[in-house]
């Protein structure tokens, strides 16, 4: 009896380490179906199908036309809006089709992402493997999903009456929280691992967790950028316009327009958030490096520097390209790459969540 008394711990903490494994495996799949919408959502913005499927529809939304009658009908209602009647007017249905296929993928992959966090939600909460504290951060990650929906259907329907495209405020909002619910998806997911090393200092910790934030602000920017197709204009480095600081950034009145509405001015400011980033993460690795040699924490700060100055490469490049699909693509999909390991060197600077029987013990 007192054998079994004595194991009652060890086996309470399999359990709980084999659950916290299928609850973290279950948030990557997250992870990589969030991944593959935010890059269909930027296919999707580049090739100007955001606009082809005019009505929201939660459900019935999911099935496609099935057959002529119900395209031209789709085809139709595309025809009543300023995109088409401005930029796209004579398309053939054909054309149509492939810019509605994007779109409603688009939606889909949403729906989908949907499904398939809220169904192992409800299973691993009904077989009692969400540990105390969890929950409510999952839950906030899931409500933070349906409020992403509202938005994505807000964003549309700036550009369905006075604009031949969707608002570059709502865009970069949408594309914020979609990276904001990556983020959390994230940190959550590490916080349930296994960490080989004991937390860092705190200094190391909050200037881990400002390169997030920093990362963040980017892609913020970023989809600024996209809504006013700011990458199409300037494209040298490292001058602009002929110098290192153009002119006239502040021409539209009042001051505080030019930030969201000045296409020179939110690239300006998109390059400087990249320099910022690249100082702040060579600062960390430096300083992590010096406090604590030889850690996890000092291979993850380099690691992070290096995927800092790949990222601003990618950007450069596109830059420089003017814009192609293939490297807006990969520019998106790199920061995604780069905000995720943001997230996770933060986490695992600050080490994995207490076991529930450490909770316990604490309570």
């Amino acid at each position: 009896m007192a054998a079994i008394s004595a194991a009652a711990p060890f086996v309470a903490r399999d359990r709980d380490l084999r659950n916290r494994a299928l609850v973290r495996g279950w948030l990557y799949v997250v992870l990589l179906v969030l991944f593959v919408l935010v890059l269909v959502g930027g296919a999707t913005r580049l090739t100007e199908s955001g606009l082809s499927i005019t009505e929201w529809k939660p459900i019935h939304g999911i099935i496609p036309p099935l057959n002529d009658a119900e395209w031209q009908e789709e085809f139709q209602r595309y025809q009543q809006i300023p995109q088409y009647a401005e930029l796209n007017r004579g398309m053939s249905l054909e054309a149509f089709k492939s810019i509605f296929w994007w779109e409603w993928l688009h939606r889909i992959l949403a729906r989908g992402v949907g499904v398939v966090f809220a169904v192992p939600l409800v299973f691993f909460w009904a077989t009692r493997r969400i540990e105390r504290g969890l929950g409510p951060k999952l839950l906030g990650i899931l409500l933070l999903g349906g409020l992403q929906g509202a938005i994505g259907w807000w964003m549309v329907a700036s550009g369905l009456v006075d604009r031949v495209s969707v608002s570059q405020y709502r865009l970069a909002t949408h594309l914020t929280l979609a990276a904001l619910i990556f983020t959390a998806t994230m940190v959550v997911a590490r916080g349930l691992a296994p960490h080989s090393e004991p937390a860092a200092d705190r200094s190391t910790q909050r200037l881990a967790g400002l390169l997030v934030l920093l990362a963040l602000i980017q892609i913020y920017l970023g989809g600024l950028v996209a809504g006013l197709d700011a990458g199409l204009s300037y494209n040298t480095w490292p001058l602009m316009d002929g110098k290192l600081i153009p002119g006239d950034l502040l021409i539209l009145e009042p001051a505080w327009r030019n930030f969201f509405e000045s296409p020179k001015t939110v690239q300006f400011i998109h390059r400087l958030g990249a320099y910022a980033m690249s100082v702040a993460a060579l600062w960390h690795m430096i300083a992590t490096h010096r406090r604590q040699p030889g850690t996890t924490h000092a291979r993850r700060a380099m690691l992070l520097f290096v995927l800092v100055l790949l990222q601003a490469l990618i950007g450069i490049g596109t830059l420089l390209m003017q814009v192609p699909l293939h490297m807006a693509l990969m520019h998106q999909a790199f920061a995604l790459v780069l905000l995720g390991f943001a997230a996770a060197h933060w986490r695992g600077t600050k080490g994995a969540y207490p076991m529930p029987n450490q909770i316990a013990v604490r309570g």
